[in-house]
């Protein structure tokens, strides 16, 4: 199997298992820990260009999960830590991975953080190197093994 059909695989599987946990899904903490995933994934490589910014409009706008919270309130929230990370990475990434932190109460969130985290790097059929090397970042964060996910 291709690599690409691998991460597709990977992200599509990921999706399924958020959407059966959808109702569990519904604290602060998860809305902005999936955020602050989305905006880590994105600025990985040191920059978001547009594309980017626009697969998570795309995800915020199509996402079962998160259509349990107000998608301009979730936009407003990735653009914040964006902005965090694009102003000075290493001082935003401690600042937005306490984000990420807020899921590490409930095993449910944090597993679903990853996910969404899979999913935004899995979206352009490219979830390269420093993609991965984030969401392990944010594995370690939530206190959960890497090799759950295939990281």
């Amino acid at each position: 199997m291709a690599l690409w059909d691998r991460i597709r695989e990977s992200a599509q599987t990921m999706q399924t298992q958020l959407v059966s946990k959808k109702n569990d899904l519904k604290s602060g903490a998860f809305r902005d820990a999936s955020m602050a995933m989305c905006a880590l994934v994105a600025a990985a490589d040191g920059s978001v260009d547009p594309s980017e910014r626009q697969r998570v409009a795309q995800l915020i706008a199509t996402n079962e999960v998160l259509q349990n919270f107000p998608a301009d309130d979730l936009q407003r929230r990735f653009n914040d830590y964006v902005n965090k990370l694009t102003t000075d990475f290493d001082f935003g990434k401690v600042s937005v991975m306490q984000e990420v932190a807020k899921a590490k109460k409930k095993p449910a969130e944090a597993r679903a953080v990853i996910q969404i985290g899979i999913v935004i790097g899995g979206a352009d059929g490219n979830f390269d190197k420093t993609e991965q090397a984030m969401v392990r970042e944010a594995c370690f964060t939530l206190e959960l093994p890497p090799a759950e996910f295939d990281l």
